[in-house]
């Protein structure tokens, strides 16, 4: 006999969320992530005064490195970042972009596929502002077309990393991003972050032996999502609280630096299909960062 399962209701299939899955759907519509033609400088010239008060009273944001930017040309900016889903140092580049570099100069950024199967009002506001799909396909099409993609690689184990680990720079080990980069032959201009981990802080992550409860009893993840990270925080609204939930950041100092752009001496498909070259390039840009992140550290920590 199959003993009941009381997360099924909550999957991905179930009766009880399909109706959300095509409620998001016609929320979400033509803004699904995929083209380029719907990021909207009209709509981030309005989101800039927010963005302003945000970046200059509740985040005292400080920055450099912006003259690492090409004039022309795609590249790819390749950050690390804190503070939960807020994000703040994120929400602070995207800032400093418009600021230095106009509403109507595009620079996207690759957000997950999650975003819009559970938040596809965020989703909807995020490619209106540049916000594509972390797919090799929209990359391309940007890079080709000669504009900045900003990808986070680390994803939650970055964003979501303990307190004790915010020396570190968080990649997950993925690649992908440096194959996109040598298949399209363009730089990777590192980009570090310090103080957004004080926004909300992470005891632990309890990913591993959650996932072992779960698969012990036979259970499916609730919602049908494998969270990937599960952590327990002290943060805003909750208090303490375990999940990936949204979170409101406290107000914190944060810095960011750009580097100088990395370039590879070589390029093409057949570059990003060596494994060994891929690593070695990773390699060289995880440990870019890390310096960087080093330095910045001792600057201001």
């Amino acid at each position: 006999m199959t003993g009941f399962n009381p997360f099924s209701v909550l999957s991905s299939q179930s009766p009880l969320t399909a109706p959300w899955n095509a409620i998001a759907q016609t929320i979400v519509g033509p803004y699904d992530g995929w083209t380029l033609d719907r990021r909207n400088p009209d709509l981030i010239e309005r989101c800039m005064p927010v963005w302003a008060w945000l970046y200059n009273t509740y985040f005292r944001v400080q920055t450099a490195g912006w003259e690492h930017i090409p004039e022309q040309g795609g590249f790819l900016v390749v950050g690390s970042h804190n503070g939960g889903l807020a994000a703040p140092d994120m929400i602070a580049t995207i800032y400093d972009w418009v600021r230095h570099q106009g509403p109507h100069r595009p620079m996207y950024g690759l957000m997950h596929d999650y975003i819009w199967r559970y938040y596809p009002y965020l989703a909807r506001w995020g490619v209106q502002v540049g916000g594509l799909r972390a797919h090799p396909r929209p990359a391309m099409a940007a890079l080709q077309d000669g504009n900045g993609v900003l990808v986070y690689p680390g994803g939650a184990q970055d964003v979501f990393r303990p307190h004790a680990q915010r020396d570190r720079i968080e990649l997950a080990g993925r690649t992908g991003f440096i194959k996109l980069a040598l298949r399209q032959g363009v730089p990777i201009i590192p980009l570090i972050s310090w103080g957004a981990h004080d926004s909300l802080i992470v005891l632990a992550e309890l990913y591993e032996p959650f996932k072992a409860f779960i698969q012990e009893r036979g259970l499916d993840w609730p919602l049908g999502l494998d969270p990937v990270v599960f952590p327990i925080y002290l943060g805003l609204p909750w208090g303490l609280a375990v999940g990936p939930l949204p979170n409101i950041p406290f107000p914190t100092q944060i810095h960011t630096r750009l580097c100088p752009a990395i370039t590879f001496e070589r390029t093409g498909r057949a570059a990003a299909n060596d494994r060994a070259y891929v690593q070695a390039c990773y390699e060289t840009v995880r440990s870019t960062m890390q310096t960087a992140l080093d330095r910045l550290v001792a600057e201001v920590g």
